[in-house]
C-alpha cells in the first residue's frame, strides 16, 4: 500500500527554549493524536514544549475546536477533515515527523491522563531503534475496573504471540523511531495499530523496552475508548498480523 502524504500544516510553531531532557541526535518530537479533546489538549502541548522542542498535534476530525487550542499553546497542527482513528492519527504524525527529519517520536495522549513530566524515562533508553512502551500501574491510579480487565486480556496475548512479557500493551504514552515504524507497514486506523504495532516490532527483532510512567484517572475522563467495539478490533488485527504477516 503507497504511503500518502500527510495534510498540509495549518501552522508551524516556533522552536522554543526547554529544559533538554534527551540526548540532541536522536531529534525527537512528540506525536499527540487529539480528537475531541478541548479544554485538555492545551495543557498535554504546554507539557511537552516544557520538556520537547516540537509537539505535533494531529487533530482527526474534531468539531470542538481541539486544533484551535492546540495552536494557540504551540503546538505544529496537522489536520484530517474527518475522523480515522487513532492508528491512522499516529501514521500522519509520523509521516510529519520524518518529514521534518525527527529520528524518534514520542505519542502521548490527548486527554491529559499521561503526565508529560515521565518524558524524559520514555527518552532514556539510549537505543534510537528501539520502542519502548510506557508502563501505568491502573490500580494505584484507580482506573475502572473495565479497563484493567482489558488491558490485562491483551497484556497476556499480546505477550504470547510476541514471546516475551510485556507489562502494558495499551498504553499510548510511546516512543518510536520514526523512520523504522513507517517502514513496518502498519495497516490498523485505530486503536488496535498499537498492538499490531507490537507485534510487527516483534518479529523485526527490534529491541522493545518497557519503562514506568505514570497516569490519571480523572472523575470526568475524555475517552474514545468502547471496550465493545476497540477489543475485537484489537483482537482480529492481532489475529491477522500472526497469521498473515
Amino acid at each position: 500500500m503507497p504511503v500518502r502524504a500527510p495534510p498540509p500544516i495549518e501552522r508551524r510553531a516556533g522552536r522554543r527554549a526547554t529544559s533538554r531532557a534527551y540526548d540532541a541526535h536522536v531529534n525527537p518530537c512528540a506525536i499527540v493524536p487529539a480528537y475531541e479533546t478541548a479544554g485538555l489538549v492545551g495543557e498535554v502541548v504546554r507539557g511537552v514544549l516544557r520538556r520537547l522542542p516540537r509537539a505535533i498535534v494531529v487533530d482527526d476530525g474534531s468539531r470542538d475546536g481541539t486544533a484551535e487550542e492546540a495552536r494557540a499553546a504551540g503546538a505544529e497542527v496537522v489536520r484530517h477533515e474527518r475522523n480515522l482513528g487513532k492508528g491512522a492519527a499516529i501514521r500522519t504524525g509520523l509521516l510529519r515527523a520524518a518529514a521534518e527529519g525527527h529520528d524518534v517520536a514520542v505519542t502521548i495522549d490527548s486527554d491529559a491522563q499521561h503526565d508529560p513530566d515521565d518524558l524524559p524515562a520514555v527518552l532514556a533508553p539510549a537505543d534510537p531503534h528501539a520502542l519502548v512502551l510506557g508502563v501505568r500501574d491502573l490500580a494505584a491510579a484507580g482506573a475502572p475496573r473495565a479497563n484493567r480487565m482489558s488491558n490485562a486480556i491483551s497484556n497476556f496475548f499480546i505477550s504470547r504471540f510476541a514471546g516475551m512479557t510485556l507489562p502494558d500493551t495499551q498504553c499510548g504514552f510511546r516512543r518510536y523511531p520514526v523512520h523504522e515504524t513507517l517502514a513496518l507497514g502498519l495497516r490498523g486506523t485505530g486503536y488496535e495499530m498499537e498492538a499490531e504495532a507490537i507485534l510487527r516490532a516483534r518479529r523485526a527483532r527490534w529491541p522493545i523496552v518497557s519503562v514506568p510512567i505514570h497516569v490519571r484517572y480523572p472523575a470526568k475522563r475524555v475517552t474514545h475508548f468502547r471496550i465493545a467495539r476497540d477489543v475485537p478490533r484489537i483482537i482480529g488485527r492481532v489475529v491477522l498480523t500472526v497469521g498473515r504477516g
